[in-house]
């Protein structure tokens, strides 16, 4: 997976104003941890997470991701009637049917002859959406698109709050299967790509590798399951354990793969943006991966994990904070439950602001 002519013009992130602590989250689960014996402290200390940020009950993610797609338009400076793509990326969706991009396309004022459909891959998502817009601009079908979207982590973690204080059959060793329920945050990100002739950055987006290991697939299962709970919010079952040590494991390989692909080694990477899970995690996939934890942005500890938005949030946050400029050759380490990986290898020549 090699590109010639595509750059990344710009990360956005466009976080919630609320934020919630784990201090305060664990204050609602005081029953259930004095009934189990379990320490205060424990869901940061587990995770690395102090705190994570909601939007207001009841929003739809279209509707933020709609003020997100104007703020990157703007921080790339580049035409909207050369966007001709527009991908929404994140699990959550305002519904079925139609496209949550629809209604985010329109809102956002975007070409009528554009490419506009939702992408579904977990905390994947975003970043297959980007590569689909890379592979329509490096094929000469588009000039320019954008992915987007907007991870409405409230209910998730609320419903899971709700159904662990009520149920008096938790034990210490059930609670396991919900504790990632609670690392969750709500975030909305964009990433907009266009084809480097009408690039104001010339940031170029190399290619990379993607591998997938399906046979791990039941690892992390969400959805909504209003018969069984009589709840129309979703709820979560993570084997965070097995989760954790799998998921690493492919995404040694994907690396492997990678540098191959980009003729890169471990010496050449001097920025990285990953997948914004747990402390546990990003200390694991950092080792594994043989890269230096000076090399990496994190930001779980105070967004939370905010799934398909983690990784583009955290390179927003990152550049605008002026961790990464020119001449850096950055890796994007992207990956989700599935399991798939999606690891990316990017030129970077400036710094946005």
């Amino acid at each position: 997976m090699r590109y010639q002519h595509v750059c990344l013009e710009a990360f956005v992130a466009h976080p919630p104003s609320e934020v919630v602590t784990s201090e305060e989250i664990e204050a609602r689960l005081k029953p259930v941890y004095e009934r189990l014996s379990l320490p205060e402290g424990r869901l940061e200390l587990m995770t690395g997470i102090r705190k994570r940020r909601f939007y207001p009950p009841g929003t739809l993610p279209g509707k933020v991701s709609v003020e997100t797609v104007k703020l990157a338009l703007e921080q790339s400076g580049l035409d909207p009637a050369e966007c001709r793509a527009l991908i929404h990326g994140s699990v959550c969706r305002d519904q079925m049917e139609p496209a949550t991009a629809a209604g985010v396309h329109s809102g956002a004022g975007l070409p009528q002859d554009s490419f506009v459909f939702d992408v579904s891959n977990a905390c994947l998502g975003l970043l297959n959406g980007a590569l689909i817009i890379a592979d329509l601009i490096e094929l000469g079908r588009i000039r320019a698109g954008i992915v987007v979207g907007t991870e409405v982590g409230r209910p998730l973690v609320e419903a899971t709050i709700d159904k662990l204080v009520q149920d008096p059959s938790v034990t210490r060793k059930s609670i396991k299967m919900d504790f990632a329920s609670l690392t969750i945050g709500s975030g909305s990100a964009a990433i907009v790509l266009c084809h480097e002739s009408i690039s104001k950055t010339g940031n170029r987006l190399l290619g990379g590798a993607c591998l997938a290991d399906t046979t791990f697939a039941n690892l992390c299962e969400g959805g909504v399951d209003s018969n069984a709970s009589g709840d129309s919010r979703p709820l979560m079952n993570t084997d965070s354990e097995a989760l954790l040590h799998a998921g690493v494991s492919l995404a040694a390989k994907t690396w492997e793969q990678t540098k191959q692909e980009l003729e890169w080694t471990n010496e050449d990477v001097t920025k990285t943006f990953t997948h914004q899970v747990g402390k546990a995690h990003r200390t694991l996939l950092l080792e594994k991966l043989g890269l230096s934890p000076a090399l990496d942005f994190p930001t779980v500890e105070y967004m939370g994990n905010t799934g398909a938005a983690a990784l583009p949030t955290a390179a927003a946050l990152g550049i605008s904070e002026g961790f990464t400029g020119p001449g850096d050759r950055i890796a994007l380490l992207g990956i989700g439950s599935g399991l798939n990986s999606v690891m990316l290898g990017v030129d970077w020549k400036t710094t946005l602001k």
